[in-house]
């Protein structure tokens, strides 16, 4: 499906191309969304362009992903997407600069696409050429991966009230506590996958940033002072960003080994609790197993108080013991 951004009269208008509508030469940008064979063919003759497969695409050379060729350049990154479902996805993403158009390609719907599209059609002058499209295409990705890192950052501080917040005081509520635990390594899970997914696409923004404004200036071509002022400020929020990035990464293992280490005292806590049981029941068991031989000669057998002294015994020796652990708090 192509996608048509052209300026008439001021204003930026969508257009969505049919398969026989011929391709407007004046667009600002023209986005490519799980193109076809023909749907490429229409755009390399139209532009003079030879726009990569999704195979082409994937590859992570960085000679297969930043190059020149026939004057314009291709840029691909990997971009993040669906990162409020339960699985965030990335695919690569690449844009194609050719005589002040921007061309995009993509086999996945990032949300910045459409809000970006959205923001140029109804704020005139906001996108005049190609490079102004791709430098604000580029702003809307950082700004959706600074809120990403925004709520994750929320999501992690909740986790960490959850988790230190409370502690177990009936059995119920350690229960309800051992749910709870289960929940929160699923969420720090995703956090940390989706944490490690928009690092990967600030990594390759990074370096199509550079490769941009390093072939802009080896071709010897004018940026106007806004698109470089935009472009250094795009390089400080990425910077930053990851910055961010690696400590929230930083307090999800944390988060993690903290839930875990509460999981095993829980665990120890049980285990203690059968041991002392089991070390209580030793003694009685003990003058049981003794009572319970059928040798001939056994003294206590024709006593009469042989019975009511041999349960006082066994009642003595799980009391003392009993006792003393709760003395000592173990039990």
């Amino acid at each position: 499906m192509i996608f048509a951004y052209v300026p008439v009269n001021g204003v930026i208008e969508r257009r969505a191309i049919a398969g026989g509508e011929k391709l407007p030469t004046s667009a600002v940008w023209i986005d490519l969304f799980a193109p076809t064979e023909e749907d490429r063919a229409r755009v390399d003759a139209t532009f003079n362009l030879a726009i990569p497969t999704h195979a082409e695409m994937l590859e992570i050379e960085p000679s297969a992903r930043l190059y020149s060729e026939n004057g314009a350049l291709y840029m691909t990154a990997t971009i993040l997407a669906r990162a409020d479902e339960m699985s965030p996805t990335a695919d690569a993403f690449t844009f194609v600069l050719a005589n002040h158009s921007l061309v995009t390609v993509r086999y996945h719907d990032p949300r910045p696409v459409s809000a970006f599209g959205t923001r140029i059609v109804r704020q005139p002058g906001a996108c005049v050429s190609g490079e102004e499209a791709f430098v604000g295409l580029l702003e809307t990705f950082v700004n959706r991966i600074a809120d990403i890192f925004e709520k994750a950052g929320l999501d992690l501080d909740a986790i960490s009230r959850g988790i230190f917040g409370h502690t177990s005081t009936t059995a119920q509520r350690r229960v309800e506590q051992e749910r709870e635990f289960q929940e929160v390594l699923g969420q720090l899970g995703r956090i940390e996958d989706l944490c490690s997914t928009a690092r990967e696409s600030m990594l390759g923004l990074v370096r199509l940033i550079r490769f941009f404004d390093a072939s802009v200036e080896l071709e010897g071509k004018k940026q106007t002072k806004e698109i470089r002022a935009r472009i250094k400020s795009l390089n400080r929020d990425l910077v930053s960003l990851m910055e961010h990035a690696d400590f929230d990464s930083r307090k999800v293992n944390f988060l993690l080994d903290a839930t875990l280490g509460l999981i095993n005292v829980e665990q120890n806590r049980i285990i203690k609790i059968f041991s002392v049981v089991s070390v209580v029941l030793m003694p009685p068991t003990l003058v049981g197993t003794m009572y319970g031989m059928n040798f001939r000669h056994m003294p206590e057998l024709d006593w009469e108080f042989g019975y009511p002294l041999a349960i006082v015994l066994m009642l003595a020796s799980a009391v003392l013991p009993y006792l003393y652990f709760k003395k000592r708090g173990w039990f």
